[in-house]
């Protein structure tokens, strides 16, 4: 396990995965992270759809106009959803839900990469939201917020750059200095 600083330093987004599978432990532990992530009102209203079926992820990487096509190189997805009528945060509190998976994943040594969903359309202009439900026979209450791609990352990628963070966004009215 690598310390918390180097994690999140490491922790980079693949879009290119080998062939090998995402064992069910491996599953189980990044499940058990969203499902352990704090939520509003400690309602826990977000859910999950799991798949590692090369035909429903080809389906899934045309759900929307651009930016997930290599989903159908994934070796698996976990699509993030929330009920806006029964949760006003389901957004935000799918969002940690995710990061959560992510994390987890870059300690496992898997990459991952989200798929923003939530608002975007197919090429002929049907929301991927619906477009997905339909893949995935998802409960017609639930919003699709993103999918995230997990598999044994093809690609190499550099830890964030400490010298290029950009400190000047942050607004610091405490005696600290940073």
């Amino acid at each position: 396990m690598k310390d918390f600083k180097t994690l999140v330093q490491t922790r980079r987004s693949h879009r290119k995965f080998t062939d090998e599978r995402v064992t069910a432990e491996e599953l189980r532990l990044i499940l058990r992270s969203a499902l352990m992530s704090p939520t509003s009102k400690s309602q826990r209203a977000w859910r999950f759809a799991v798949t590692d079926d090369p035909q429903t992820l080809a389906r899934l990487a045309e759900a929307k106009d651009a930016g997930g096509q290599f989903l159908k190189g994934a070796p698996l997805a976990i699509v993030v959803m929330g009920d806006p009528s029964t949760n006003d945060c389901w957004i935000e509190d799918g969002a940690i839900a995710a990061i959560m998976m992510q994390l987890q994943a870059e300690d496992l040594g898997l990459g991952t990469c989200w798929v923003q969903m939530r608002d975007r359309k197919q090429k002929d202009g049907t929301p991927a939201n619906k477009a997905i439900h339909s893949i995935m026979g998802l409960p017609e209450e639930q919003e699709v917020l993103a999918v995230i791609a997990v598999g044994h990352a093809a690609d190499e990628r550099k830890p964030q750059d400490e010298a290029r963070l950009k400190w000047e966004n942050v607004i610091n009215k405490s005696d600290l200095t940073l």
